[in-house]
């Protein structure tokens, strides 16, 4: 009792001074302040308060089967700083909205009377290229997500090869240039001991351009080599067109503008795009390319114009279509069947665009569907899709034709085939809950792990 007296006239005394007592207002006033710069000074593209805490709850028992991810934490300079960058990312333009929210970017608007009123607030103008980030939120509060890399069954590398890659892409680059951040990346990964156990085989990444922007071989004017570098052969890659010769690559798909926070709204989507009035037989949604001579998506372009009566055409090379337009919706939205040509690649944004909307993508090139997006889809897209070789139609074929021969009962049941797919093709947005359905994210981690478990059986026995 002593000791206590003699501490609290010991504190009188040294705040009766006045040089001690500004001491202390002045902290008082300070540590506040200190607080709020760090909570808002976190990461501002991936981090928030409610995925802090999240962080610090171990997966629960029984509900990762196949396992768990190790999320590596890379220097800043692998993605983070690619994202403070995000003015200097694109020769032409700013990326920084369309890199906001997480990679799913600015909110949608101008959907009025086009979508559920209800439902607006789940659309957001969402670029094809921003899947690296919105995977690296993702995974970051994944249930299965570990933060022992001694029990991982995966380690995820979140490193933006897309963003790092695509300013070099075009203009005078060199490919040491285009190469630098990814030999890089790999200097840093394979010093890491998980790596070492395994030489990457357990190892993943997410790429948000088409494999073959990675796999620059004899052409120096174009992409990375960063597929084609060693460590790289045996770690699993995700992207959203895959090297069909390449068991490591897995196609995920395109993201979309439609994003649900809740299975209610998923359920109202669903059941709108079910019952919806579809005015149109087909559409087409493309632009012109007047470098390439003979360009199949002109021909499909004029085919549409001439059958206005029976196709809805979307000429994007005057309408913006990259991140979703409600033109570009409302045409999917009317139509029963939606013309998806090849473009740069093989594979386009415009297919899951298509489905989304609940019309029936039709296919000119095999290699569009075939061997793609078997984890979302399945293996057999004659049940969901239409396929007519492009050099019939060079030669006279008529779409419509083709597509009127089938039948309204056919048509329903294709159609609902396809809206029964949505779920696991779309990419939902975090709830307020923190729980997600099982949606492509879902899909793909529980298949990244699934084969990876297996593999390490295999390896054992």
């Amino acid at each position: 009792m002593q000791n206590f007296a003699r501490f609290t006239t010991s504190r009188r005394n040294f705040l009766d001074k006045p040089k001690n007592r500004r001491a202390w207002l002045f902290a008082g006033l300070l540590l506040p302040i200190l607080l709020l710069l760090f909570f808002t000074s976190a990461p501002k593209h991936y981090h928030s308060f409610r995925r802090l805490r999240q962080r610090l709850q171990a997966p629960q028992d029984g509900q990762c089967k196949y396992g768990t991810i190790y999320v590596y934490d890379l220097p800043p300079i692998f993605n983070e700083k690619l994202l403070d960058n995000c003015h200097d990312l694109d020769p032409w333009t700013s990326l920084c909205k369309t890199l906001s929210n997480d990679g799913f970017g600015p909110k949608a608007t101008g959907l009025d009377g086009i979508v559920p009123r209800d439902l607006t607030q789940a659309w957001y103008w969402t670029h094809m290229f921003s899947g690296e980030v919105m995977f690296h939120a993702r995974i970051s509060n994944y249930r299965c997500r570990t933060y022992d890399p001694d029990s991982a069954t995966a380690f995820y590398i979140p490193f933006y090869a897309g963003l790092a890659t695509a300013k070099y892409l075009y203009g005078n680059s060199s490919a040491s240039e285009r190469d630098s951040q990814c030999e890089s990346l790999l200097k840093w990964v394979t010093g890491q001991p998980s790596w070492k156990r395994s030489k990457g085989a357990d190892h993943f990444i997410m790429l948000g351009r088409m494999s073959w922007d990675f796999r620059r071989n004899t052409d120096e004017k174009w992409g990375s080599s960063f597929l084609l570098m060693p460590p790289m052969r045996q770690t699993l890659k995700l992207s959203i067109e895959r090297n069909p010769w390449d068991r490591s690559e897995i196609s995920v798909p395109y993201p979309t503008g439609f994003h649900p926070k809740s299975k209610a709204e998923l359920e109202s989507w669903l059941k709108f795009v079910r019952t919806r009035n579809r005015s149109k037989l087909f559409t087409y949604v493309g632009g012109r390319r007047k470098k390439i001579k003979n360009d199949f998506r002109v021909l499909l372009l004029d085919q549409c114009r001439k059958e206005a009566d029976s196709c809805k055409a979307v000429d994007c090379s005057k309408t913006p279509c990259a991140e979703g337009t409600p033109a570009v919706l409302e045409s999917f939205l009317d139509s029963n069947f939606c013309l998806q040509p090849r473009g740069d690649a093989y594979t386009r944004r415009s297919t899951f665009d298509c489905m989304l909307a609940g019309s029936i993508p039709v296919f000119f090139w095999k290699r569009s569907i075939h061997g793609q997006f078997e984890w979302f889809m399945g293996d057999d897209p004659e049940r969901f899709s239409v396929f007519i070789d492009e050099n019939k139609v060079r030669n006279g074929t008529s779409i419509k034709k083709i597509l009127q021969g089938y039948g309204i009962e056919e048509i329903q049941m294709m159609r609902e085939r396809v809206t029964n797919l949505i779920p696991t093709i779309l990419y939902a947005m975090p709830g307020d809950d923190g729980k997600n359905s099982r949606d492509a994210f879902e899909t793909a981690f529980e298949g990244v792990l699934r084969r990876l478990k297996e593999q390490k059986q295999r390896s054992q026995q």
